[in-house]
């Protein structure tokens, strides 16, 4: 990306920047350039094509014009120069000190191996500088498109093509289908974002099942990251361009590109990936919420974390060591064991019939907090496990759903129970932010670690639901549109 300073009103550089097909005469790469179909330069979906000087082709997509905030975004829909799912955005703000003009221009793409730093290097030289200073020239030319007022009504943005994995009825894996969509325009209050890495949890696996209710045919998935396409009316502090992760309560998630409000997104940190965002939203707010707010985890206290190579575990192991806790895990194999000894897990129990009270009570004479991703298959053991006033926090039901508990259950040793929903906890934006702040704050300091992330295609989503219900992975996974 790149921004600059046009000494000339908003208007005279916008009456430049709107006509699509302009480039051709005031930047100095394009040999020449013409709208396909016969249809207007300003018209949201023309395609211009044109010819640089160096004998490249390109053809571009006008995808989006707003003449009340100065902002077009276009595609590569097909080129020679070696720039693949190319999204740029222009954008002008007028300058309170004097008639000047703020450009900001940036993209997002991706490229073959190797060559990433030379064409980003390409693209911000000889695309975004050269452009900054040949329209310069052509303004102090007197250059000028269009008289200010004179232009058309503002296009509404087009529907994008995506590819989304669809629920149509409840069931296994095998339920998972993937098919062609659109992706509409952003609606007042959204951003419409280009996703490059989807977070997959085990809520995603209840709504499949038909264990938490939700009308089908049903798109899975409650968090992604990726980057900002466009953004709808009243939305505020987000731009074409920047790159996000958004966490939200209803799913929709396992697509390529996806309209969501402004309020479940948050920037991501120039440190923080896409697939590490994807994989570490979700699970690292859970984590947050579940020692800081409901374990009050300290110094001494006694946590056992069931699934504790899991996505979630792993996270709540090493935070929680860090905080001076006594961290307990359970895990199904010697080769989970060791990782969760890796990221801080104290004591690990290698089960799989879900026995561990005994060893739980003989290691450290019960917990005082332990957190149940397991469900129903667990429930004695438990019970069992917990020290007096110990707090049992219900996260998940991996073997089945919870059978009602009651309070006679918990009396004995004055037992406390909860099940609590990550998205009670990021009920606003500035609570979503703080959180996720946190978790970025946890990974830089080395508090948590990235876990081990298992990738899959979008395509390969049933396979990747497999891999979590058989209990053979280990840390995040994510799907990769």
């Amino acid at each position: 990306m790149r921004s600059t300073i046009i000494d000339a009103p908003i208007e005279r550089v916008w009456a430049v920047l709107r006509d699509f097909n302009s480039h051709d005469q005031w930047h100095a790469v394009v040999e020449a350039s013409r709208i396909e179909g016969g249809e207007r330069s300003d018209q949201v979906g023309c395609v211009r094509s044109f010819s640089l000087r160096d004998g490249h082709r390109i053809r571009e997509q006008l995808l989006t014009l707003s003449d009340t905030e100065h902002r077009s975004t276009y595609c590569i829909v097909e080129a020679t120069v070696p720039l693949q799912r190319y999204v740029a955005t222009v954008t002008l703000k007028p300058v309170t000190d004097g008639n000047r003009t703020f450009w900001h221009w940036e993209s997002t793409f991706a490229t073959p191996p190797g060559q990433e730093r030379e064409l980003r290097e390409m693209v911000a030289r000889d695309v975004y500088e050269a452009g900054f200073e040949n329209l310069r020239r052509h303004l102090r030319q007197g250059g000028d498109l269009r008289a200010p007022g004179q232009a058309e009504p503002m296009p509404s943005a087009l529907p994008l093509p995506t590819r989304r994995v669809v629920v149509d009825r409840h069931g296994g894996p095998e339920a998972l289908r993937l098919e062609d969509a659109e992706a509409p325009a952003p609606r007042e209050g959204e951003v419409r974002i280009r996703q490059r890495a989807v977070g997959v949890n085990f809520i995603d696996v209840y709504l499949r099942r038909g264990w938490i209710p939700a009308p089908l045919p049903l798109v899975l998935g409650m968090e992604a990251a990726g980057s900002v396409l466009d953004i709808g009316p009243q939305v505020a502090g987000l731009l074409p361009g920047d790159r996000v992760a958004y966490l939200g309560p209803v799913p929709g998630a396992y697509c390529g590109v996806r309209c969501v409000p402004a309020s479940w997104v948050v920037r991501l940190p120039a440190a923080i990936e896409d697939e590490a965002a994807a994989a570490l939203l979700l699970k690292g707010i859970t984590a947050d919420y579940l020692l800081r707010d409901l374990g009050q985890v300290r110094r001494g206290t006694r946590l056992l974390v069931h699934a504790a190579a899991g996505g979630v575990g792993l996270l709540l192991c090493a935070w929680a060591r860090r905080l001076g806790a006594t961290v307990l895990g359970t895990v199904s194999s010697e080769e989970k064991a060791r990782v969760a000894r890796e990221h801080g897990c104290e004591h690990v129990i290698v089960t799989r019939d879900y026995r561990f009270a005994d060893a739980v009570q003989r290691l450290c004479g019960g917990v005082d907090v332990l957190v149940d991703g397991l469900g129903d298959a667990a429930r004695d053991e438990n019970l069992a496990a917990l020290a007096r006033r110990g707090h049992w926090i219900s996260l998940g039901q991996a073997s089945g759903p919870l059978a009602a508990l009651a309070p006679d259950a918990l009396v004995a040793k004055s037992l406390s129970f909860s099940r609590p929903v990550v998205f009670d906890y990021v009920a606003t934006p500035a609570q979503l932010a703080e959180r996720a702040q946190r978790v970025w704050d946890a990974l830089a300091e080395g508090s948590i670690r990235l876990p081990p992330i298992e990738r899959h295609s979008l395509e390969s989503a049933a396979q990747a639901h497999a891999r979590l219900e058989s209990r053979a992975t280990l840390g995040a996974l994510v799907l990769l549109p």
